[in-house]
């Protein structure tokens, strides 16, 4: 698989799989946060069913890979060094946004990185500038989508449970949950390993070690099976702290709302996903946790808390670009 390549190869590869490992952990809290402060699982037990489902969810489909593997900027503009700028900033804002509880997005820190790298590199001109605006469209829609589609989604199952007995719609919103959170959890690894999956294909492309066919990649089995692993792994290394943020404060939820959140999330992610379009796991599921509780009443939700996610949000990607160009410049003399 990898005999006989340079260094700086084994180097993405490493730096890929340990940016999607943190991903996992970074990220764990989008699949299970809701499953947990409902009460429905454990976080021991969510955790290791979020994992288990990542692992599958990483092995369907390659689209978002393709993506960012020739999707983001022309291969031939594309360095090593570049690769690893960028895969160092997505790590840096990862661990960083971790440690204070931001449920940051890692797949704004990617995208911004990689872009923030390639225009130190070789200008703007190597970008391609229609995929970066429909990537960018989506990253900031996809939010708002989840965020109506929740509420929509809630307020129709209000509806239709009107006349049943409290303790029985909870009951059966515990069982359903399991049901939402797995989808969740699967749909997390379809779409957020890939992205490692397409990091290391488009190093393979830049040695010559992978042919692409027209606008397709075929990724390598090798390749899905480790970004599938590291991803697995990472979920269930757990991130309590973005746990306590999403779970808790932003909304206090019950099962029922749990579920509405999480079906509304899987909804976007499997259909972004199916197009190949690189979303955010976590701005997805934050804005559907926001919807679910506007439906509720507009100040059940701590906007305070909204706030500082959307700052985040906001901040990732200038923030991540900037990292990578100073990362770039660092490690020009080693390339």
């Amino acid at each position: 698989m990898l005999e006989g390549i340079a260094p700086a190869l084994v180097l993405i590869v490493g730096l890929a799989l340990a940016f999607d490992y943190i991903n996992g952990f970074h990220d764990t809290a989008n699949a299970i946060a809701t499953v947990v402060s409902t009460g429905v699982l454990s976080a021991r037990n969510a955790i290791l069913m979020a994992g288990v489902l990542n692992f599958g969810g990483a092995l369907l489909g390659t689209q978002v890979a393709t993506t960012i593997a020739k999707g983001i900027a022309d291969s031939q503009f594309v360095v090593p060094a570049v690769i690893v700028a960028a895969l160092l900033s997505a790590i840096v804002w990862n661990l960083i946004t971790w440690y204070f509880g931001i449920p940051s997005s890692s797949s704004h820190a990617l995208v911004g990185g990689l872009a923030g790298a390639v225009v130190a590199q070789a200008g703007r001109g190597a970008l391609h500038t229609a995929k970066l605006e429909e990537v960018g469209t989506f990253l900031i829609v996809s939010p708002v989508v989840g965020f109506f589609i929740a509420m929509l989604l809630i307020i129709v199952i209000l509806w239709i449970v009107r006349h049943t007995a409290g303790h029985r719609v909870n009951l059966a919103f515990r069982k359903l949950q399991l049901v939402s959170a797995g989808a969740m959890a699967f749909t997390h690894g379809t779409n957020d390993a890939q992205k490692a999956m397409g990091i290391i294909a488009l190093a393979l492309i830049t040695y010559g070690k992978l042919h692409t066919h027209g606008v397709k990649v075929d990724v390598p089995v090798w390749v899905k099976l480790a970004c599938a692993t590291a991803m697995g792994l990472g979920t269930m290394s757990g991130g309590w702290k973005i746990i306590r943020t999403m779970g808790a404060k932003i909304v206090k939820l019950r099962p029922i709302h749990g579920f509405a959140a999480e079906t509304a999330s899987a909804i976007v992610l499997f259909a972004t996903a199916h197009m190949g379009i690189p979303v955010s796991t976590t701005h997805v599921i934050s804005g559907a946790i926001m919807g679910v509780g506007a439906s509720m009443n507009v100040s059940a939700v701590r906007w305070g808390v909204a706030g500082n996610i959307v700052v985040a949000w906001v901040l990732t990607i200038p923030i991540s670009a900037l990292l990578a160009a100073g990362f770039l410049k660092l490690l020009a003399p080693f390339f």
